[in-house]
């Protein structure tokens, strides 16, 4: 690797309801497909800034940063992906942003395959971050 090559880096948040569901936002671009709220870092901002800004703008709220729980690589994209586990402030706020039609929680087994290898991490957490080629 060059020191001028560049990766394309995320911060994503998972984040759970009271029955221990995970919220999934419905894109309003691309494939829609449903996926956790976060997104790309933007230049000079941390990985915890990141989550908090994405959540921010797409949710329309505050959350609080509980634990870094894993960092992905996805070949399809060439990126870095940082997951975090996240609770949010006042759930009754969610104001959603336009690049989201809509929000639902979802069981664990409802889930993508990738997502359910990721979430996993995220709930049995121990303290040491996960880490896997997808």
């Amino acid at each position: 690797m060059a020191f001028n090559d560049m990766f394309r880096l995320s911060a994503h948040a998972v984040i759970t309801n009271v029955k221990g569901q995970v919220l999934q936002l419905k894109a309003t671009y691309g494939d829609k497909c449903w996926g956790l709220p976060g997104g790309a870092l933007e230049i000079g901002e941390t990985i915890h800034q990141a989550v908090i800004r994405e959540c921010l703008e797409e949710l329309g709220c505050d959350i609080e940063i509980d634990y870094l729980s894993g960092v992905y690589f996805h070949s399809a994209y060439q990126s870095q992906v940082f997951i975090f586990k996240c609770s949010v402030k006042d759930a009754t706020a969610i104001k959603l942003s336009a690049e989201h039609s809509e929000y639902q929680y979802f069981d664990f087994a409802d889930l993508s395959k990738v997502q359910q290898i990721r979430i996993k991490a995220c709930f049995d957490f121990t303290g040491q971050v996960d880490s896997k080629v997808f």
